[in-house]
Formats: C-alpha cells, sequence, structure tokens
C-alpha cells in the first residue's frame, strides 16, 4: 500500500524530493540487481527499516505497513517456497517488502504536492509529443491518493462485518465496487466543479 505523508521535522522530512526520487530509483535497482543471498536481505530489510527510525517516524509505521502487505508477503513467499526453494521465497519476498517500504517512506515523507511539482519538472519537456505535464502530474496525484482511499474502505468494511459478526469473503468485492465507484463520481463532480477533465 502506498501510504500518504506523515507530517513531522526529520531529516528526510527535509531533504530534496529530487534527491528521495533518485535514492528511490537507486536503491530499487540495487534491491533487484544485487544477487542477494537470506543474510544480505535481512541487512537490507533492516537498512530500511532504520531509514524510518532516521526519518523521524515512529517505530510502528513500518511494520504497519509491512501489515498492509501481508497478503502479498504469504502468496508470493509461500508461492516461492513451494516451487523454487525457501531460500529464494526469503530473498525475493525481502527484495519486494524492501522496494515497497521504500516507496511508502518516500509517500511519508514528502508532502504529494511536492513530489507532483518536481514530476510535472521532469515531464515538461515531454509537452513537445504531446504530453500534457499538468494532466499527467494529476493522473499520479489521483492514484495516490486514492489508493489510501481503497484501504479505507475495505477496513471499513471490515469492521461492519466484525460487527454484524458476518464474513463476506469474496463478496465483499461487491460494496467495495460500490464505494469506489461513488468515491470516483465525486472525485468527477469535484473535477467538473472546477472546470477540469
Amino acid at each position: 500500500m502506498i501510504a500518504l505523508y506523515i507530517p513531522a521535522h526529520g531529516i528526510l522530512h527535509r531533504a530534496r524530493v529530487t534527491f528521495k526520487l533518485a535514492a528511490l530509483a537507486l536503491g530499487s535497482l540495487v534491491l533487484s540487481l544485487y544477487p542477494h543471498d537470506p543474510l544480505s536481505i535481512a541487512v537490507s530489510l533492516t537498512l530500511v527499516l532504520a531509514l524510518y527510525a532516521i526519518g523521524g517516524l515512529p517505530l510502528r509505521v513500518p511494520f504497519v505497513e509491512i501489515w498492509r502487505l501481508r497478503w502479498l508477503v504469504v502468496v508470493l513467499g509461500v508461492a516461492l517456497a513451494v516451487f523454487v526453494s525457501p531460500s529464494a521465497a526469503w530473498v525475493n519476498t525481502g527484495r519486494v517488502v524492501a522496494v515497497l517500504l521504500l516507496a511508502s517512506l518516500l509517500t511519508l515523507t514528502t508532502r504529494v504536492s511536492d513530489l507532483l511539482a518536481v514530476l510535472r519538472r521532469f515531464l515538461r519537456p515531454l509537452h513537445r509529443f504531446g504530453v500534457d505535464p499538468d494532466a499527467a502530474a494529476l493522473t499520479v496525484s489521483l492514484t495516490l491518493t486514492t489508493i489510501p482511499v481503497m484501504a479505507g474502505f475495505l477496513e471499513r468494511l471490515r469492521e461492519a462485518e466484525r460487527a454484524r459478526g458476518v464474513r463476506l469473503g469474496v463478496r465483499t468485492v461487491v460494496p467495495l465496487l460500490v464505494l469506489a465507484l461513488r468515491h470516483a463520481d465525486e472525485v468527477g463532480d469535484a473535477l467538473a466543479a472546477r472546470g477540469i477533465g
């Protein structure tokens, strides 16, 4: 899950957005391309968790992010353990979790508006090829803000299930879809009211 900005005054909150984007890209490349073994992936995960502490975020924050990824971890880890090896499961699942934690760290320490300003600046040269930097930045903004909203809808549905003592299972998709479509209508109305779209 992509988390949203948590206000704080840590070193990562004050760092330039371009530096954080470059660090995310470099970290993701190293985690993806470097041939890890079980020990080095444990060290990599420890370093990523240390970055949360350096960023001045509470210790529980990265563990909340890992909890949000639990089904990805379980499905990927079990599949790799069964079809490849337990060692490959640990290394490759660890890589995915580390990269996603780095991405979450970026959004936790960076205002969406600052991120979009940098993105708009990067996309400006593509304007001559028909790419609208403002529309692309708006698309990214809506994506970043919609993911946590959908997670909130899902959590609300789970709380309703617990309160009623029922378990919808796969049928949870229907009310989630209704909430998502209603949210999309509200966002569309808001954009239309501002003359966008």
